[in-house]
């Protein structure tokens, strides 16, 4: 296991790359460039600058999250081809830098949604939050207002006001596509790109749907054990991976999050760690990292990675606002970097437990 921290680029991002270069055990950022739009062509010259960059610092690029896939791939719409092979030219130039891992989704419209980005706990703290019955009480359109009037001024990742601005036409566009016809395009994706990832090595992890189940009547492909091991089985390919989101996946109490790693022995080339609590059904508060604080069993997540002998990038995944910090929401240094340390510590108890026999 490789500890690391998502770091969205100095234009765009409250914590700095000297900061995390002095978290114990952190030693690289899941990073990206943040600027560029779906279907545009990551140059060799951006991509090398970001790297130095980093480097420079002490630290090193452990992964890409995200290289966001354009509508027209998602949707599969005559184009596709065309933004497909920008993407392929991307991956050529992110692996002739030594991009081993690129984390993406192939959610449709909104990347992740939330009811609240602030929600106030009794510790003084503030967590995104999750209800359904809220969510599906707002008008699609009016969904971006509602989030970044709690965004304290930051672009939100997935949420930006170029996309956004065009929610109506995007659910016109994937009015047709049922689940079926989502999946049956993701496979055509990444069937298309198997070969430049397996020249490089590039695994491509996949993030599941967030939350695990249908929002405003989308479909969603990317939420359970069944849907994860169906997608590594149409594509079998070690490049063909997946992005182990517990907080993702733990949305819906029916996920056993230590069952599905284990499942996915191998298949495994990302992990995001968080905690979340359950409220009541299609209700969910983010939590610290310790496993008391919400509803998942860390120690089990984190022995059930050490099971499967997982060697990837980690990261702990998004923090409470906490210590009057004032970041992207989420993804703060406080929570973010006591989440680092706790994992890192369960990893050390499992690791000599287990060679102690």
């Amino acid at each position: 296991m490789d500890m690391t921290l998502r770091w969205f680029g100095k234009q765009y991002d409250s914590v700095t790359l000297e900061q995390i270069r002095q978290i114990p055990g952190v030693s690289g950022v899941i990073t990206t460039l943040y600027g560029t739009q779906p279907g545009e062509v990551w140059s060799p010259e951006d991509i090398r600058a970001l790297v130095e960059e980093v480097e420079a610092s002490g630290l090193a690029v452990k992964g890409i999250e995200s290289v966001n896939i354009h509508d027209a791939i998602k949707v599969g719409t005559p184009d596709r081809d065309g933004y497909i092979a920008n993407y392929i030219q991307t991956l050529e130039n992110l692996g002739q830098q030594g991009i081993k891992m690129v984390c993406y989704n192939f959610m449709p419209v909104f990347d992740w949604t939330r009811s609240d980005l602030a929600k106030p706990r009794e510790d003084g703290s503030t967590v995104l939050s999750y209800d359904n019955a809220l969510v599906e009480a707002i008008d699609p359109e009016k969904m971006f207002e509602a989030l970044d009037e709690k965004s304290n001024g930051y672009v939100l990742p997935g949420w930006e006001p170029e996309r956004m601005a065009r929610v109506k036409e995007l659910f016109e566009l994937y009015k047709d596509v049922d689940e079926e016809k989502l999946f049956e395009n993701l496979v055509y994706f990444l069937e298309k790109i198997m070969p430049t990832c397996e020249k490089y090595g590039i695994t491509m992890a996949i993030h599941p749907d967030d939350p695990a189940w249908p929002v405003f009547g989308l479909p969603r492909i990317v939420t359970s054990q069944t849907n994860l091991l169906r997608l590594v089985n149409a594509v079998p390919s070690s490049c063909n991976g997946v992005t182990l989101c517990t907080g993702s996946l733990g949305s819906s109490p029916a996920n056993d999050i230590p069952a599905i790693i284990r499942s996915l022995k191998g298949h495994i080339g990302f992990a995001h760690v968080r905690n979340i609590k359950y409220i009541g059904d299609g209700k969910f508060d983010e939590a610290a990292h310790l496993s008391a604080d919400g509803s998942l069993d860390m120690y089990a997540i984190m022995k059930a990675f050490y099971d499967v002998g997982f060697e990837g990038p980690m990261r702990p995944d998004h923090g409470r606002a906490i210590w009057g910090e004032v970041s992207i929401p989420g993804y703060g240094l406080y929570d973010r970097a006591l989440g680092a340390c706790y994992l890192n510590g369960l990893w050390e108890a499992i690791d000599k437990a287990s060679k102690n026999g």
